[in-house]
């Protein structure tokens, strides 16, 4: 994988990253100003911060990919 390949992952990533936090926002203040669902909220929560581990793993391994390649390059 390129650096510019990887660069254009990591974007897309903290793109999807800044979606999720606005839509949790958004749907938490109108929840919380409607006084119901807050089963919904929590669930958005709980979802959110899946997928918060998820990509901090795929950082990860993107992180030792790219040591690999260092490794090789060297």
């Amino acid at each position: 994988m390129t650096a510019d390949r990887i660069a254009a992952a990591l974007a897309r990533i903290e793109s999807a990253m800044a979606r999720i936090d606005a839509a949790r926002a958004g749907a938490g203040g109108t929840e919380l100003r409607s006084g119901g669902g807050s089963g919904k909220v929590v669930e958005l929560v709980n979802v959110h911060e899946k997928l918060r581990e998820q990509v901090a793993e795929s950082l990860r391994e993107l992180d030792d990919l790219l040591e690999q390649l260092e490794g090789h390059e060297g």
